[in-house]
């Protein structure tokens, strides 16, 4: 009978864990000290505002390109090399854009923030690399850990900008030029502390996956592979993965001797009910999340509200997206992804419906919009995460959570291009509508999940004990 494959010795795993933690910070810092800026730099190089959205997009679509690449680099340099490229990235993405608004090149501006989106894509896939050094039954816990990080660098970053803005006009530099001297200096540290002192299992590989006990009973077993026929990966499926006839079925199919790529992966996980409900609970969430918050303070402002009011909305969105995530992350662990992902899309539906209805001066209502639709965010992406790792054979995790999170970024880019549209044409409660039509997909994909997955779903997503 053939042994379960082993882990690869993790030494100091805590330590591990606290280095993404302070590095998901420092990234978070050099993210958002920038972008809170960005628009305002690119209005003031061309002397047109309207392109000011332009650079959200530009870092969306640098996220969206290097997700895929970080994802083949940490399959063949390792996780901590792709993370630290990354950061690296986003590094030079400060330069050039530091050196491009010094010398007037606007062009160089949008590829440094483009390349700041390679500093964004690294924060995300650091949620991947939380569950790698987790104890069995804790891997949510620590993903929602290193995602709550980003809310202190969230907050931090845009505090900073006033700070480096006098700092860079004290060097000489042009106005909103100076906070992206903090933005470089975050991703630089990030960069050294990941290269130095982060060193992970090989990349996909997480403890539960040689844990003894993690074999499918044999009534779980697809009918025909026989009695003592199971596949050999899926008696080493995880503890708490999500295991149904079909899934049993799809890990035996990838070849270790044949390397899988992010596309491939991808069609061979859409072919698993339970991994599409997955991958359309990250890309759906995160295109509902951005369709309807980039909206908000264009909204807010045209109807008279201040400046100080719409900061006071975002900022209880951005809680909302990262202050309940240890929560969420607890509630993944005890009830089960799949769960927590029913419960987003239920959160995500109220903060839509309350959208469609709050007159745009009421000031219970929108925050309480905005904060519902961060939550619904959390719970989306942290569920859907923790699906797409436990679902799927371990031989294509990492090119399927690249592919994700290239989709992921991508969709997002493509609704924050759409939705000033949708707002002129429909207004808020347009926007909101359309919101809505969006999680459709992930519904109906939620009911095939359900139907599909049998006993094999009601066990997996029972409670239970993490293993100590």
């Amino acid at each position: 009978m053939s042994r379960m494959p082993r882990a690869t010795p993790v030494p100091h795993r805590g330590l591990s864990l606290a280095v993404l933690i302070v590095n998901q910070l420092l990234a978070g810092v050099g993210v958002a000290s920038g972008i809170a800026v960005a628009a305002l730099l690119i209005g003031e190089l061309t002397g047109a505002a309207v392109l000011g959205g332009l650079a959200q997009s530009s870092s969306v679509l640098g996220a969206a390109i290097t997700a895929i690449p970080l994802a083949r680099l940490a399959v063949r340099s390792g996780r901590h090399v792709a993370l630290a490229t990354g950061y690296a990235l986003g590094m030079i993405g400060a330069v050039l854009i530091v050196v491009a608004a010094t010398s007037g090149w606007v062009p160089l501006v949008f590829l440094g923030l483009a390349a700041f989106g390679a500093g964004a894509a690294a924060g995300l896939q650091a949620r991947f690399a939380a569950t790698e050094v987790a104890a069995p039954g804790f891997e949510a816990r620590s993903m929602s850990l290193v995602l709550w990080a980003t809310t202190l660098g969230s907050v931090a970053g845009p505090l900073l900008s006033e700070t480096g803005d006098t700092v860079g006009l004290a060097l000489g530099l042009p106005p909103l030029v100076g906070p992206f001297l903090f933005s470089g200096a975050a991703f630089g540290l990030s960069t050294l502390l990941v290269a130095t002192l982060l060193r992970l299992p090989k990349a996909g590989q997480l403890a539960a996956d040689a844990v003894p006990g993690a074999a499918v009973s044999p009534t779980e077993v697809a009918p025909g592979a026989g009695g003592g026929g199971a596949p050999e990966a899926a008696l080493a499926e995880p503890i708490g993965a999500e295991v149904s006839a079909s899934t049993v079925a799809e890990a035996s199919a990838p070849d270790p001797a044949r390397p899988i790529g992010a596309w491939g992966a991808l069609r061979i996980a859409a072919a698993n009910p339970r991994a599409l409900f997955a991958i359309l609970a990250i890309v759906c969430s995160h295109t509902v999340m951005v369709g309807v918050m980039v909206m908000t303070p264009v909204h807010m402002m045209a109807h008279g509200l201040s400046l100080t009011l719409v900061g006071v909305v975002i900022s209880i969105h951005i809680l909302g997206m990262y202050g309940a995530s240890p929560l969420v992350g607890w509630l993944v662990d005890r009830i089960g992804p799949s769960r927590v992902i029913y419960l987003g899309v239920g959160v995500l539906l109220a903060a839509t419906g309350t959208g469609i209805l709050a007159p745009a001066d009421d000031m219970l209502m929108v925050p309480l919009a905005l904060g519902l639709l961060g939550l619904g965010w959390s719970c989306g992406l942290i569920g859907g995460s923790t699906l797409v790792t436990s679902a799927v054979d371990p031989s294509i995790r990492v090119p399927l959570q690249g592919a994700t999170d290239a989709a992921m970024n991508l969709a997002a880019a493509i609704a924050a291009a759409l939705s000033g549209f949708v707002l002129g044409v429909g207004g808020f409660a347009g926007v909101n509508m359309v919101a809505v039509l969006v999680l459709v997909p992930l519904v109906v994909a939620g009911v095939r999940a359900a139907r599909s997955g049998g006993a094999g779903a009601e066990v997996s997503d029972a409670p239970r004990e993490p293993v100590r």
